[in-house]
């Protein structure tokens, strides 16, 4: 008998919170609403300035969680690192697709909204996360706050393993956006019909180049594998991606000899040159030359 009771006071209490009189001029000190406002300091200045303005591309820095996953714990970025990152980004990335293809092509393909996450995110099938790219507009690059290269104070060379990785998740994700806008040919699918697995978080790097497959994610699905073949060729260099091809010495978990794992290889590498030849008009082999020269320079 008590539930009427509260009914009538938690009636009584909402009237006398907010009567038809009341100024609501107060709603625009409401945390959050009307967007996030803090007077520009040197880390949006140089964004504007480098990205922003010539480029179109903007970058939250700032924690949001609302541009992020609700179900992972992550850490913002530390504030020194964002400089830092975001001008190898345009140097290693963005100036050598400039360089091939033109301003107006970066300016047209380039995400236009980059979130950015200190930490990594971890999930629940023992994988992490370093990057995710939604809808051609918004990449989400993580494990900022590891960044370092040889111009950083505290560098290793051990910390060149890092910036490689985040330089393939973000060609990993623009071929995302550069397949959603014109497909690849559908004979890369057919070079590893049949070898596509669910399970390829078991499978080893090196097991998965033994099959014809430049990493084991790339064994995950044939979008993934095109997009895998564009970032390691890109990331390591011609000569690096051809030794790679050349440590393979035994048969893969699939049965496939040294010989088929390289020919299925160079069939895929074939058909990415190609592709970008025919589809963006570039080079691929001069991009591939201005990004790992762009890299080495971070790294060696």
């Amino acid at each position: 008998m008590k539930h009427p009771i509260i009914l009538i006071l938690l009636s009584f209490c909402m009237l006398a919170a907010c009567r038809r009189d009341d100024s609501l001029d107060d709603v625009n000190d409401i945390p959050g609403l009307g967007g996030d406002t803090w007077a520009p300091g040197p880390i949006d200045v140089w964004i504007k300035d480098s990205l922003t303005t010539p480029l179109n591309v903007s970058v939250k820095y700032k924690w949001d969680q609302g541009e992020l996953d609700y179900t992972h714990v992550l850490v913002p970025p530390k504030e020194e690192k964002i400089i830092p990152v975001l001008s190898t980004i345009r140097r290693a990335w963005l100036k050598p697709y400039e360089a091939e293809a033109g301003e107006l092509f970066v300016k047209k393909y380039v995400p236009k909204f980059f979130v950015l996450v200190g930490s990594a995110s971890y999930n629940t099938d023992g994988t992490i996360t370093l990057g995710t790219a939604e809808g051609g507009r918004k990449i989400v690059l993580y494990v900022l706050n590891n960044f370092r290269t040889k111009s950083m104070a505290g560098y290793e060379p051990s910390d060149s393993f890092n910036v490689k990785m985040m330089f393939h998740t973000i060609e990993h994700e623009f071929g995302h956006i550069l397949h959603q806008n014109i497909l690849y040919p559908q004979d890369f699918k057919r070079i590893s019909v049949g070898m596509y697995t669910s399970n390829w978080n078991n499978v080893s790097d090196g097991a998965a180049l033994a099959d014809g497959f430049v990493t084991a994610y790339a064994m995950s699905a044939p979008d993934e594998d095109f997009v895998e073949m564009i970032a390691m060729m890109l990331v390591e260099g011609k000569q690096g991606f051809d030794n790679l091809l050349n440590s393979i010495t035994d048969p893969g978990p699939g049965g496939t000899t040294p010989e088929q794992a390289r020919a299925r290889l160079r069939q895929k590498e074939a058909i990415v040159v190609k592709y970008f030849a025919e589809a963006w008009k570039i080079d691929f082999y001069s991009l591939q030359s201005r990004t790992r020269a762009a890299i080495d320079e971070l790294t060696k």
